[in-house]
């Protein structure tokens, strides 16, 4: 089973070295770590925004940029935007804080990146393929390459009503890569530098982003694929936290409603274990870098 539950129920406490190494271990191999006790408690003020009515109804989160302080996706203003920044914010700075304890191997490396505020259900939601949260993927970004980078993401269950968040987890990401990194060609020669000049993506694509992207693109496509592999449901109860590499373990959003969403970035090299990496297990099933 691709979960390993802690015994954590506070963001700050000091947590053992013992603990730190059974999180980190089982991280980095590609499970989900889950925290039963760790809610996030909302403010009496912050309680209005537990509805989907605050959600620019074009998008389907809310947004936080902690470094410029911006919020998107969301439809308040005046007073109501300074709140809903300030939870948001808090958030954010909790999470940071908490993964700094839990993970002190990645205090030198580890960077905070977009806070996300989900308070519309998934299940019925209209979407195309690719899109579709609802079918297991690995997590790749087709306007910012990560350039390797790993995608490190904490939820929190917030729901009001008790309503769990209930994931799909599918096969170990080696298992993903065997299926369909060889059916994928390699970037036409030019095309990186195309897609940045065109503005489509941020910054030059590289290869490993290439396949990163077309593997979760093939995967959601792939409707055997799908219906077929190994997978499992997961019921994140409110009141709870969990932590997941998104771009290493085959996940799908099934239903669920009002969860909070803090991303960091974390260098290949940070790692504890470099070599369980996704551009690692890339590298070897391809048998050639692509950084």
């Amino acid at each position: 089973m691709m979960l390993e539950e802690l015994d954590i129920a506070s963001w700050d406490a000091p947590i053992s070295k013992q603990l730190q190494q059974r999180a980190i271990e089982s991280l980095e191999h590609g499970k989900v770590l889950i925290m039963p006790a760790l809610p996030f408690a909302l403010k009496k003020e912050e309680q209005v925004f537990l509805s989907p009515h605050h959600v620019d109804p074009k998008r389907k989160n809310i947004s936080f940029d902690p470094k410029l302080e911006n919020v998107g996706g969301s439809l308040c203003t005046g007073n109501d935007l300074e709140t809903l920044k300030g939870l948001l914010k808090r958030y954010a700075l909790m999470s940071s804080h908490f993964l700094k304890l839990l993970f002190p191997h990645y205090v030198e490396t580890l960077t905070l990146a977009k806070t996300s505020f989900r308070p519309t259900e998934i299940s019925g939601r209209k979407s195309s393929v690719r899109k579709d949260d609802t079918r297991l993927h690995i997590d790749a970004f087709p306007s910012n390459p990560t350039k390797g980078k790993r995608i490190l993401r904490i939820f929190t269950n917030i729901n009001p009503d008790g309503k769990p968040r209930v994931w799909k987890v599918g096969e170990p990401f080696e298992e993903v890569a065997k299926k369909f990194a060889c059916q994928i060609s390699s970037p036409i020669p030019g095309s990186a530098q195309l897609l940045k000049l065109l503005k489509i993506t941020k910054d030059t694509r590289t290869s490993y982003d290439h396949y990163m992207l077309h593997m979760h693109n093939r995967m959601k496509e792939d409707n055997d694929y799908q219906r077929s592999v190994n997978q499992a449901e997961i019921q994140f109860p409110s009141g709870c936290t969990w932590i997941v590499f998104t771009d290493q373990v085959s996940h799908a959003a099934l239903s669920g409603q009002h969860v909070l969403e803090q991303t960091f970035s974390l260098p290949t090299l940070g790692l504890q274990q470099v070599s369980t990496a996704p551009l690692k297990v890339l590298e070897r099933c391809l048998n050639r870098s692509l950084i």
